[in-house]
């Protein structure tokens, strides 16, 4: 009887052992999943990582005669945005090997996982209280400090 738990706390330790091993094989994986996309015009080169941080810009000498600065901060914006889609596409290839079949591991990356989208919506603006503390009882519509 002894033997037999011993033998069943091995199987969990060795288990567990290699979960992290996996873990930690995905996880290096992930570090290094890096994309480059380049706007259309060729104007401007972003890298982004897996967690989708800007990594490198480049900008052509040609973007700051041919675009006015807030359309070049809006092709630097667009083009981090679709290099960041693409990421997520392949960091996503990386984790589905390791989570629940019926995982998406976009959502997981994106962070709403299971959530419905009644429940990623922010929640109702809040009326603010109406307060007659600084009103006095004399002058109706006062915030004259009655102290």
């Amino acid at each position: 009887m002894v033997a037999e738990h011993r033998a069943q706390v091995e199987d969990l330790i060795a288990g567990y052992r290699r979960s992290r091993e996996q873990l930690g094989a995905v996880q290096r994986r992930l570090a290094a999943v890096r994309e480059t996309m380049t706007s259309d015009d060729g104007l401007v080169a972003v890298t982004v990582s897996s967690s989708g941080a800007l990594l490198g810009l480049e900008i052509a000498e040609a973007a700051y005669r041919a675009l006015r600065p807030a359309e070049l901060a809006a092709l630097i914006v667009r083009t981090t945005a679709d290099a960041t889609a693409k990421v997520t596409r392949v960091a996503g290839e990386v984790l589905a090997p390791v989570l629940p079949s019926d995982t998406d591991p976009d959502a997981l990356l994106r962070g709403t996982a299971d959530l419905s989208a009644a429940e990623l919506a922010p929640p109702p603006a809040v009326e603010p209280e109406e307060t007659f503390e600084d009103r006095t009882w004399m002058q109706s519509g006062s915030t004259r400090d009655a102290r």
